[in-house]
């Protein structure tokens, strides 16, 4: 049985950890505020959320960036897709659950072999029945999701009925803002070619489904819990650069918001969390593998969007730091293992 104290402060610290502004986006700002909205821990509070998924259950999981629209759809950032493999994984060794990752068709190999170098294989509905039915093989399904507005409310309502999901976690993904808009941290209007997964995540807070939501920059899902703190302390929060009458902060809500200074480090911390409360080292993102993703990452060219190149930073921060992030998240919590 987890000491409940020992697991309350391991969890602040690894808020604190992963909510430091190294890259000066606002991050603390929105970090204080959804603080106050939760009463607790941000990472405890999502590690708590996915944990009572049910055994057996199934989890919608969506991420990836076309980070460059303007230019190429084939183009996507590096932060998101380790980090939601890291969550996939330690889902699914948790809970033996089905993890569904969404994405838009173009990212679906990038995206796809970065969840193979977590530990996941990619397969098909059918067959990830056959393997939570006799626990052989950890498994991911990717499926692409609609690039437009009403084939993505369409495909929301057929995923929510046929998945019939217990909970849905998304992290780095941009939604619209009030304008029906997505924009990058600069500003800019960067919506084309980019699958309209935050429909599916409007519609499941309608029904009641349990909302997990990652981000470092008030863009992406989730954010609309502080939108307020968007427009007041985020670049661009409040008017953007395409000229819509907008700022950039995405509408849609959740559950639950872990706010990071980088969405891959709120990951790393929430897989942490829940290897703490299960007891079980298994579940942790090690820095040996953070260093295979970054690696997995580049050879698939997904981009270091801050800095414009395929390479192993992520936001800009270098690939030390992410190392050290998953290093320093296993220590803090080693007490509990």
């Amino acid at each position: 049985m987890a000491d409940t104290a020992l697991i309350a402060r391991l969890d602040s610290r690894l808020d604190q950890l992963v909510n430091i502004d190294v890259g000066e986006r606002g991050v603390e700002h929105l970090f204080e505020a959804a603080l106050a909205l939760e009463g607790r821990s941000l990472v405890g509070a999502a590690a708590d959320a996915l944990l009572v998924v049910p055994e057996g259950g199934t989890v919608v999981i969506t991420t990836g960036s076309v980070s460059r629209a303007w230019i190429t759809p084939e183009l996507g950032e590096n932060d998101g897709p380790s980090g939601a493999a890291v969550i996939a994984r330690a889902l699914v060794l948790a809970r033996n659950v089905t993890c569904v990752m969404l994405c838009e068709e173009t990212l679906l190999p990038a995206i796809r072999n970065t969840c193979q170098a977590a530990g996941l294989f990619p397969v098909t509905l059918e067959q990830a029945v056959i393997a939570k039915a006799d626990k052989s093989l950890a498994t991911i399904v990717m499926l692409p999701f609609a690039t437009d507005d009403e084939g993505g409310l369409e495909q929301a309502k057929t995923l929510l009925a046929e998945l019939n999901p217990d909970l849905l976690f998304s992290t780095e993904r941009v939604g619209r803002n009030e304008k029906g808009v997505y924009h990058s941290m600069r500003g800019i209007d960067y919506g084309m070619g980019r699958a309209r997964v935050d429909l599916l995540f409007d519609l499941a807070l309608e029904r009641g489904i349990p909302v997990v939501a990652v981000g470092d920059g008030g863009n992406e899902i989730g954010m609309g819990k502080v939108a307020d703190h968007v427009k007041a302390h985020v670049p661009y929060g409040d008017t953007c650069q395409c000229g819509c009458g907008g700022g950039i902060g995405a509408v849609t809500g959740c559950d639950v918001l872990v706010t990071a200074a980088c969405s891959n480090w709120g990951c790393t911390a929430i897989a942490a969390a829940m290897a703490a409360r299960a007891g079980n080292a298994n579940l942790l993102h090690t820095p040996g593998r953070e260093a295979l993703l970054l690696d997995t990452m580049v050879s698939n060219g997904l981009i270091n969007s801050t800095h414009g190149v395929v390479d192993d930073s992520v936001d800009g921060f270098p690939r030390q730091s992410h190392i050290a992030v998953a290093e320093l998240c296993r220590t803090i919590v080693s007490r509990a293992l």
